[in-house]
């Protein structure tokens, strides 16, 4: 008999999304193949907790926010020669910045919305964009801190709150349409949902992690299909992710609008990914055994 991995679930952290990260940590502890895996939790209470994870074949960071998907904890496994889940700290660190993002894939065709970087010191009354705008912590995840604004006369009520988030932000034109995701599992594209928010004009904090949004297979022309699935592809290569990724898009007039590319996308049963790898035949467990997999092969 093969010996089993020693597989560290490293979850909770000290970002806004600690409760998320519990919850998702729990779910993957649970649902590993004890078979396969010497499963143990390592719950982050602060940053010194990473060296727990020391020992381990592999970390399964579940981890979402600062300290965790912004590249800090994957150097630190780096440094100590622990395997992981998910892209390499350059990518993550990248992928965090919403707006260097935009500036990379910006060479690359992609639709994008209008938007500027500014900070608390930004002249807001010069700000050359059309309202309703929308207003994000440059840094950050779950959107967390996202505020609509519809009228310029609102604009410095409304950056106060997302300057509680992050001291830089990103303000973009506000494009309305459908919300739909993409992932990618080793290169290659799954189907698309669409993001139905039953209360909300966006998919936002509360909507993601309240139940109340609906989620399914968008019907969409083959063609345009395509073209969304090769779109997010080229963001997953063009950012060098690494196993797998989400892209999140706003479909308008047949145009899939970049939103932003999560590294470390959610993994209870219940989150996106997971929805879609059911799709095409992957239930949570045999996810989680993939991605481990792969992951583990990329050290290879």
């Amino acid at each position: 008999m093969s010996k089993k991995l020693k597989l560290g679930v490293l979850y909770g952290g000290i970002s806004s999304e600690r409760e998320v990260s519990i919850n998702t940590g729990k779910q993957i502890i649970y649902a590993l193949n004890k078979e396969k895996y010497d499963v143990e939790g390592i719950l982050l209470n602060n940053k010194e907790d990473v060296f727990k994870c020391k020992g381990f074949d592999f970390v399964f960071i579940a981890l979402h926010g600062e300290f965790g998907e912004d590249g800090q904890v994957q150097s630190i496994l780096d440094a100590m020669g622990i395997r992981y889940n998910g892209s390499d700290f350059l990518t993550s660190s990248l992928c965090m910045n919403k707006y260097l993002v935009k500036k990379v894939l910006s060479d690359y065709d992609i639709p994008m919305a209008k938007g500027i970087i500014v900070d608390r010191d930004y002249d807001l009354l010069n700000i050359d964009l059309n309202f309703p705008v929308i207003i994000k912590p440059n840094i950050g995840g779950s959107s967390v801190g996202v505020v609509i604004c519809k009228t310029k006369d609102k604009l410095f009520e409304n950056v106060k709150e997302s300057f509680l988030y992050d001291d830089h932000l990103l303000i973009e034109e506000f494009i309305g349409g459908q919300e739909i995701t993409c992932g990618i599992l080793n290169g290659e594209s799954l189907p698309i949902l669409k993001i139905v928010p039953r209360n909300n004009d966006f998919f936002n904090y509360k909507s993601k992690y309240d139940n109340t949004t609906i989620e399914e297979p968008i019907d969409l022309p083959v063609e345009l299909d395509n073209k969304i699935k090769e779109i997010s592809k080229k963001c997953h290569s063009v950012l060098n992710c690494r196993v797998y990724s989400r892209v999140d898009f706003i479909l308008r007039d047949g145009i899939p609008y970049f939103l932003e590319i999560n590294t470390l996308p959610g993994m209870t049963e219940g989150s996106l990914f997971p929805k879609i790898a059911r799709l095409i035949g992957l239930d949570f467990k045999s996810l989680l055994d993939n991605i481990i997999e792969n992951s583990n092969n990329k050290y290879i």
